[in-house]
């Protein structure tokens, strides 16, 4: 999936840099930072309603896996998720993050076509049963190396983890494949107040291991999310946004392709 950024950067990058320049020919003024700007610990929960689309295939016994489309082979069906984000921020232009993403899907199926997973054949035949957990963590460093009472520009620093694992059963058997993957990822983030009180978020950040380094090992991840807060206070806020994941990996035999893109709503608090 590709991306585009540019768009969202400039708006921001706009918004950030329009600002009256006080501070210009000698003429000095307090910090006027805009609603929610004054905070030195941040936590928000979001309900991610994303549509998946979601390939997985296992390699067992010498035999290659079928690449399984969860969504057309198996069922399952858009859920939404909760999202769940801390924010230590000890100096204005320094923070470090967190965010955890659980990620859950069931469902029970009758397939259109057998399918190899893990070395083993599930037949048309049989309802199979699936489900798929995938536990996705962010662990970031952010420095705003631009900031103004109305907007910053930082650059991101992050490890991703992502924790998968799919299982199918059927009558005859059960089969499951669980891949962890560690990867770094280096990213741009701008935010521009639109109102004194509202503001636009932009965010991208991404890595793609070369190909070459490693025959057992490959790793994609590029997240993408922009989103409106609306401050009441300092300390409470609502916010709306788009957000996407694009994911690939391949440890050893197994590999997955995993993208989830939908709107999301939630809450911010801050102290």
């Amino acid at each position: 999936m590709r991306t585009r950024v540019a768009p969202s950067v400039i708006c921001l990058a706009f918004v950030l840099f329009t600002a009256p320049a006080y501070a210009q020919y000698g003429v000095s003024r307090a910090p006027d930072r805009a609603t929610g700007e004054r905070y030195h610990f941040e936590i928000s929960t979001n309900f991610w309603n994303p549509t998946p689309d979601l390939i997985i295939s296992s390699e067992a016994l010498g035999i290659p896996g079928s690449d399984i489309d969860f969504v057309q082979d198996l069922g399952i069906e858009q859920s939404r998720f909760r999202q769940f984000r801390a924010v230590l921020r000890p100096a204005t232009k320094h923070k470090f993050r967190f965010e955890y993403t659980p990620i859950s899907y069931n469902a029970v199926s009758n397939l259109s076509r057998t399918i190899i997973f893990n070395g083993i054949a599930y037949p048309v035949t049989l309802p199979v049963d699936t489900s798929l957990d995938w536990k996705a963590y962010r662990f970031g460093y952010e420095w705003d190396f631009i900031y103004r009472d109305r907007g910053f520009l930082g650059l991101v620093l992050e490890a991703k983890y992502t924790d998968v694992q799919a299982t199918l059963e059927n009558v005859i058997d059960t089969q499951f494949v669980h891949a962890r993957a560690p990867i770094p990822a280096i990213g741009i983030i701008g935010r521009g107040y639109i109102m004194p009180n509202v503001s636009i978020t932009g965010e991208f950040s991404g890595f793609k291991l070369p190909e070459g380094i490693s025959d057992d090992y490959r790793a994609r991840y590029f997240d993408f999310d922009i989103y409106t807060t609306i401050n009441f206070t300092n300390n409470v806020g609502v916010q709306g946004g788009y957000r996407s994941f694009d994911v690939f990996y391949r440890v050893d035999d197994d590999q997955g392709a995993l993208v989830l893109k939908g709107l999301y709503f939630g809450g911010v608090v801050r102290f």
